[in-house]
């Protein structure tokens, strides 16, 4: 990992987070002759638009230095929840301008789902060749086809695990970043939410074994592989943490993949961490997940919270 100055590591957060700041799927299996499915097939049309015009900005700002790809598809008075990042578009227009400095910067896309006007990008990002970079959640909104409202929560890349597992990749077969089919959406949902609610709204570790699959695939760094390293972390957090209140704040999901957007707060008073988990689910189990946590900072670059 290349080493930097603080001024240096200061300046490349900031640009990293003003840069990708502004970067209910239905089925569509029902005959094409139906007025269902004509809104169904609107509906996912919308949404893979919705999808390129976030990979178009990312790429465009953070490897690109683009400021024309805000100006096409960001809106001017979008509204951005990033702590160190202002409100509206020029921001992002001139952190583009800046990236120029950083030839060697990329932001690799893991994974990417959307559901109605929501799009969530999970993605490696790094300013300086050799860096491990930064694991990033992304949240945007869309509005009139252009970008509107961003979230994020994002923390560094460690050098190694606890599971031995990294942060991005796909273990569980098919070994794909790609959502499966959108009829699975729905269930999908459900299915999640139940389970985050048992977990860790009410602090059930032992619904583990209920929702978590026996080949569980973990990708938080420090939470070992399967039920057990699950169950044994959870327990040990929900121990430590006893006034623990989790806020589930919103929640995305397109075919096997879900994302739970939540607001950690360990005891009254605490500012507590933002948390992003993606979750995929087969036949009825969760079989993976991944996650970032960012402590909520006293002070912030615009007046929306994180959240």
């Amino acid at each position: 990992m290349s080493r930097t100055t603080p001024a240096r590591r200061a300046l490349t957060a900031t640009l990293l987070a003003t840069a990708v700041a502004t970067a209910a799927a239905a089925p569509a299996m029902a005959a094409p002759t139906t007025a269902a499915s004509h809104r169904q097939d609107t509906r996912s049309d919308n949404e893979a638009y919705n999808k390129s015009i976030v990979e178009q900005v990312l790429k465009g700002v953070f490897e690109e230095g683009d400021p024309g790809v805000v100006d096409r598809y960001v809106r001017t008075d979008y509204i951005q929840h990033n702590p160190i990042a202002p409100d509206g578009s020029a921001a992002l227009r001139q952190a583009a301008i800046n990236m120029r400095q950083f030839p060697d910067a990329r932001i690799d896309i893991k994974h990417i789902i959307a559901q109605g006007d929501l799009v969530l990008v999970h993605s490696n990002s790094a300013q300086l060749a050799g860096d491990r970079g930064r694991a990033l959640f992304d949240i945007l909104r869309i509005q009139d086809g252009k970008i509107a409202e961003h979230w994020d929560v994002t923390q560094p890349v460690p050098a190694t695990t606890a599971s031995g597992n990294d942060m991005f990749s796909t273990l569980s077969k098919p070994t794909t970043g790609k959502p499966r089919p959108r009829w699975l959406t729905a269930y999908n949902k459900k299915l999640v939410t139940k389970a985050f609610d048992r977990l860790l709204v009410e602090k059930d570790a032992s619904a583990v074994t209920r929702f978590l699959a026996p080949n569980f695939r973990q990708h938080s760094p420090t939470v070992t592989d399967g039920r057990q390293g699950a169950q044994a972390a959870l327990t040990a957090y929900f121990q430590n943490h006893p006034q623990l209140k989790v806020e589930p704040k919103r929640i995305i999901a397109e075919g096997d993949l879900v994302a739970v957007h939540s607001h950690y707060i360990p005891a009254p008073g605490e500012r507590g961490q933002a948390v992003l988990n993606l979750f995929r689910v087969q036949n009825g189990k969760i079989v993976e997940h991944w996650d970032t946590v960012q402590d909520v900072p006293a002070t912030s670059a615009n007046d929306n919270t994180m959240f």
